[in-house]
């Protein structure tokens, strides 16, 4: 269920009209607006955003609105568009000016068409950039470098049934089996006998895009000719709802009336989508959410968008939509006996928190997520007191045919975690690698053996 914003303080305002914030106590990290943004004088849009359905349909206008309302503007409103799934976010100046910005939301990969040909500022995608769109940007800079890729929120991908389906968990090559069509009735999967009806996104659909490189691709199949596809994430979800026999796929804001089931990646523990296992991304179908820009950012809005979305009150709005903000937070984790031994002293007497460190591919650097999570857990441990002996950092890996290896180098993924945050002041109580164990994705695939490259931090 979406959560409440909380109650902070409200901006204040010099004779310049900049707004001037207090300081929003609920929140651990600072937040200072920018001074007011520039409006054109002959009211065209400040701003265009084009892209992923995800993010367009709500998350999108929200952040636009929580920057709308930083500014200072009034009656900040939607309109809708003139084609399905576009909307714009209106305010009004102090002066009577009029602010518009341009939602539209018809699949990731016409956002980065969008960025191509000028039609847009961001691009909101609900995967990462693919090489063949990175190549075609390329005259606009480096799509991937920090600047230009900006993780907003994590999702998950939650796998629907009608509620009164008796099935509770599958596994992700049963998936793959299910939505390329070679199981066709759910007896086959253990369930009542009737015949599979299948739910998809569409072509232009990051959900799509990311179901299909998670699930499809990964167990080369493709999507059977029978599926049912949807630009809308809320119709998908109704018409699996309303369905006995129907099984979709969708953002984890959206099941709505559906049923979520559990998933599993081969040998894992199933997991259901719930909060914390998406924030750690250790749910197999887990995603992040992105808005791209062009490096420089020429347009001052998307710019001052950016930089609200990774606020701290961009966060709250985030959780507010239904997704996954990146605050960190402690998580209590249950020992079991299928933990190692001193992961489970650890559960014991520690807390995990909200993060996992990941790394770019084939590299010990970390990705454009970490770098900002560096940011947001020194400021948790510094609010918390925990810079000395209060931090442990667990490094875990792909599986390699030394063990030794494995946990080697487990650690030293720990150890590059370390390094950063050793130069702003935190003092370790452990630094510790648990090789291969406790794997949160298949290893015989690259994208699974990166997700397994990953650093955990638990604190005393």
């Amino acid at each position: 269920m979406p959560r409440a914003l909380p109650t902070c303080n409200q901006p204040t305002w010099n004779s310049t009209g900049a707004a001037l914030l207090l300081g929003f106590i609920c929140y651990a990290l600072p937040w200072s607006v920018f001074a007011a943004l520039p409006i054109p004088a002959d009211n065209r849009s400040v701003l265009r955003i084009q892209g992923s359905n995800t993010i367009g349909a709500t998350l999108g206008p929200a952040l636009v609105r929580g920057l709308f309302e930083e500014q200072g503007l009034n009656a900040i409103h939607l309109e809708a568009g003139a084609v399905d799934n576009e909307q714009k976010v209106i305010g009004t100046t102090r002066d009577g000016r009029r602010v518009t910005v341009e939602v539209a939301a018809h699949g990731s990969g016409t956002g980065f068409s969008a960025l191509q040909d000028g039609s847009t500022d961001l691009a909101a995608s609900s995967r990462p950039i693919k090489a063949s769109e990175l190549s075609a940007l390329a005259a606009l800079g480096d799509l991937q470098s920090r600047e230009a890729e900006q993780i907003i929120a994590l999702d998950g991908l939650a796998i629907i049934l009608h509620p009164g389906n008796p099935l509770g968990a599958l596994r992700i090559d049963q998936l793959a089996q299910i939505f390329s069509g070679e199981l066709q009735d759910w007896a086959q999967l253990g369930g009542n006998r009737g015949p599979i009806k299948l739910y998809a996104r569409d072509d232009n659909s990051g959900t799509y895009d990311t179901f299909k490189e998670l699930v499809l691709s990964a167990h080369e199949t493709t999507l059977a000719a029978s599926a049912q596809r949807f630009e809308s994430s809320e119709a998908l979800s109704d018409a699996v709802s309303q369905d006995p026999n129907g099984i979709g796929f969708i953002g984890l804001p959206y099941v709505r009336q559906a049923k979520a089931v559990a998933i599993a990646a081969g040998d894992s523990q199933a997991m259901r989508p719930s909060l914390n296992l998406i924030a750690t991304e250790d749910y197999p179908l887990s995603r992040r959410l992105f808005l791209y820009n062009q490096p420089g950012l020429p347009n001052p809005w998307a710019k001052a968008l950016v930089s609200f979305a990774h606020s701290p009150r961009g966060q709250a709005i985030v959780a507010h939509s239904g997704f996954i903000a990146q605050t960190v937070q402690a998580i209590t984790i249950v020992p079991d006996s299928g933990m190692p031994e001193t992961y489970q002293a650890l559960a014991r007497e520690a807390k995990r928190l909200s993060v996992n460190f990941r790394f770019q591919q084939g590299s010990a650097v970390l990705d454009n997520k970490a770098l900002r999570d560096l940011e947001r857990l020194l400021a948790y441990l510094k609010e918390q007191d925990k810079l000395r002996q209060k931090v442990v950092l667990v490094g875990f890996g792909d599986a390699k045919a030394d063990p030794a290896r494995a946990e080697l180098l487990s650690k030293l993924r720990a150890m590059a975690v370390r390094r950063e945050l050793a130069r702003h002041g935190v003092v370790f109580r452990e630094i510790t690698g648990l090789g291969d164990e406790l794997p949160v994705a298949v290893n015989d695939a690259e994208d699974g053996r990166i997700k397994n490259r990953r650093v955990e931090v638990w604190v005393y």
